[in-house]
């Protein structure tokens, strides 16, 4: 069965929700199937390796799940207007994958978390999308036949899913959010599908 690569990485547990929303859209599309992954912190300084498998949540992400992946769901919280170090980080290490093509023709969505409503979402969502476009993929957003895109007042824009964590960094999703999460997953998981083996 198809899988759709639903790859994050989140701290306070918002963009893990997000990414359990996207992973069930997948799901509700039939013959595909999603795969979460995580990628590992990083530090500026490291006192030891970091385990092989996280405690708790997604395992990490290994170049298989790339080539093996149908599509590209990418998730990570906002660091001034950016994606995450760790994130950040594992795509500036996929160098082999762009030179031999592990991701071209291959449909990717972005999602993220804020701690306010202005703290940079669609800028990240943004950012996110750049290296996915190098990598050859086809970038795909939540359209406003969606209609809490319209409605929310929280996260989720046309641009990715999202959330407003808000200062006490709730990472309790609302309905909206939950909602346009799934679309997303949905989405990339439909057009992944249409797209058929070459994807």
């Amino acid at each position: 069965m198809p899988e759709i690569l639903v790859l994050y990485y989140s701290r306070g547990g918002s963009v893990a929700r997000l990414a359990k929303q996207v992973a069930r859209g997948v799901g509700e599309v039939a013959g595909m199937a999603a795969r979460l992954r995580s990628v590992p912190p990083v530090a500026a300084v490291t006192q030891q390796a970091s385990p092989p498998e996280p405690e708790e949540g997604a395992p990490y992400v290994q170049a298989r799940d790339l080539a093996e992946c149908a599509g590209l769901v990418l998730g990570s919280p906002t660091r001034f207007g950016n994606m995450a170090a760790p994130l950040k980080h594992f795509i500036d290490g996929l160098g082999a994958e762009w030179a031999s093509g592990t991701l071209v023709d291959k449909p990717a969505g972005v999602f993220t978390s804020t701690a306010t409503q202005h703290g940079g979402q669609e800028s990240t969502l943004l950012s996110m999308q750049v290296p996915l476009l190098h990598h050859g993929c086809v970038i795909v957003g939540i359209p406003y036949t969606e209609p809490a895109l319209s409605t929310t007042r929280g996260g989720g824009t046309p641009y990715g899913a999202s959330h407003v964590a808000g200062l006490a960094d709730d990472p309790q999703l609302s309905e909206e959010e939950a909602i346009l999460a799934r679309a997303l997953g949905r989405r990339v998981a439909e057009i992944a599908r249409r797209l058929g083996p070459a994807a």
